[in-house]
């Protein structure tokens, strides 16, 4: 059974997600965190719902703060409320009768799955694409010097998302993310993790992967020859997707 539904974060604002649960009597479920600028439609975790339905795991895609069908304005968007919506998302579900926690997230909502998990004792797998472990890292490795004092004298900069528009975005996003060490929350992480990274990813440097997965324990770097941030190739984005949902049916079975 496929339904949408609303519940709400710590703050009382209104987020929107699909709850796909193949088994009625099903406790074990996955949730699924779209990257920045799109939505829990996104290809990936449309197919990552179908594998995992198919395989007996339910499944929630929720839309983070300020997109999709979810409240907020986008241009107010941070790292802290999108971590702040995992979690929430765990709450809900608990209520739900759900008590066997995945958790799958890339990019920008990589970052928030990380941070979340290291907060979190209800998960038993993590499953991450080209997660952002560090933001500020990645912001100097990625842009010139000039466009992030521009951006912090301004107040705000546009971002050209999925949909080929731009979105204005407040230096808050920047500033947000000194609280929010995708490093250090890695050192708190104890449960089964799988990251699945290209090697010509220039969005996000392969390289934050490698430092991340040696940082946690039990962590499973996958590193894709060739493939790009969005895993643009159809074999490789088939890969991506088989290698996170092999993973978190193995680890959910247990």
């Amino acid at each position: 059974m496929k339904k949408k539904v609303f519940f709400k974060d710590s703050f009382k604002r209104k987020v929107c997600g699909i709850l796909s649960n193949p088994n009625s009597f099903n406790k074990r479920v996955v949730v699924l965190c779209h990257g920045l600028g799109t939505s829990k439609n996104s290809r990936s975790y449309v197919g990552l719902e179908r594998i995992l339905n198919k395989a007996g795991l339910a499944t929630f895609r929720f839309d983070f703060f300020g997109h999709g069908e979810s409240e907020g304005s986008f241009e107010d968007l941070t790292v802290s409320k999108a971590v702040d919506d995992v979690l929430s998302a765990f709450e809900f579900l608990k209520k739900k009768g759900f008590s066997v926690f995945g958790l799958a997230g890339s990019s920008f909502g990589g970052l928030a799955c990380l941070i979340a998990a290291s907060k979190s004792k209800d998960l038993s797998a993590l499953a991450l694409k080209c997660p952002v472990s560090n933001y500020l890292e990645r912001e100097r490795a990625t842009k010139p010097g000039k466009l992030l004092i521009d951006w912090k004298k301004k107040g705000f900069r546009f971002i050209l998302g999925p949909d080929g528009k731009k979105h204005r975005l407040n230096y808050s996003f920047f500033e947000d993310f000194k609280n929010n060490n995708g490093y250090s929350a890695a050192k708190k992480i104890k449960i089964p993790v799988l990251i699945v990274h290209g090697s010509a990813d220039k969005v996000v440097p392969v390289e934050q992967s490698k430092k991340t997965a040696k940082i946690i324990k039990d962590c499973k770097l996958v590193i894709v020859r060739g493939a790009d941030h969005r895993f643009s190739k159809q074999k490789d984005f088939k890969k991506s997707l088989s290698l996170v949902s092999d993973f978190l049916i193995k680890k959910m079975s247990k």
